[in-house]
């Protein structure tokens, strides 16, 4: 599953119900139907399946999710990947900061050294051409 970071705007945000849905569909390989998702919500919640079916359809209208006919029932699969969702979400966060620069070097010197590691790699990558260009401009 590729990842549309453009589809997906984090200031809608999600509620608890809908992150734990969320949860469910990126753990599996494929497409979930409403009824797959309640099954798997069983153990934790009581929901009706009208409540799941209606999470569902929200977050195919905040873009979260697509989903196409199987049979009678749609069929749900998340837009982009968990790792992409929350990169979006970081990116938020730091484009609500006065100082871009100054909140990014602050992450920066918290990361780990296996972190480093992987930020090095991406930059790497960017510059040889070998990753996705940023959607967001840096500050300057």
């Amino acid at each position: 599953m590729s990842v549309d970071a453009d589809s997906l705007d984090p200031v809608k945000g999600l509620g608890e119900l809908e992150r734990t849905v969320m949860e469910i569909l990126w753990a599996r390989d494929g497409a979930a139907t409403a009824r797959d998702v309640s099954r798997a919500l069983a153990g934790d919640r009581d929901l009706a399946h009208t409540t799941v079916m209606t999470v569902l359809d929200r977050l195919a209208k905040k873009g979260f999710l697509e989903r196409e006919r199987d049979g009678r029932a749609w069929r749900y699969r998340p837009v982009a990947s968990r790792e992409g969702y929350v990169a979006e979400l970081m990116l938020g966060a730091l484009n609500e900061t006065g100082d871009r620069d100054a909140a990014l070097a602050h992450f920066v010197r918290s990361v780990s050294v296996d972190e480093i590691a992987v930020l090095r790699q991406a930059l790497e990558d960017l510059t040889t051409g070998n990753g996705a260009r940023p959607r967001v401009e840096p500050s300057g």
